[in-house]
């Protein structure tokens, strides 16, 4: 059964910085990508970051270029998300997903790990 587990997230002062880690377990991603979401209360589902497990491509959400940078550990199954100068906006439950295949739709989803920025 493959789950993925977030981990890293926490109450933190705006300015301040989080990594959140995504742990995949019951099989090894070799191809396909990986990205994270977040949804703040009373808001949608919203794209942050993605890497694919092959190559360095990497792609960001306008909001968070330049203060965040995701990147991935091939061994351990494991996506990071470092998260800098952080502000009160990016409160929200950060979620990570998985493709299989890039082109095709999200295979597993994570549980989710709270954020929050305080001002």
């Amino acid at each position: 059964q493959v789950q993925l587990v977030e981990s890293g997230g926490g109450l933190v002062q705006a300015g301040g910085s989080l990594r959140l880690s995504c742990v995949a377990s019951g099989r090894t991603f070799s191809s396909g990508r990986m990205d994270w979401f977040r949804q703040a209360p009373g808001k949608e589902r919203e794209f942050v970051a993605g890497i694919t497990w092959s190559g360095d491509s990497t792609s960001y959400a306008d909001s968070v270029k330049g203060r965040f940078a995701i990147s991935r550990d091939n061994a351990k199954n494991t996506v990071y998300l470092q998260m800098n100068s952080l502000k009160p906006e990016d409160t929200a439950v950060y979620f990570c997903a998985a493709k299989l295949w890039i082109f095709g739709s999200y295979d597993y989803w994570g549980q989710g790990t709270q954020v929050t920025v305080s001002s």
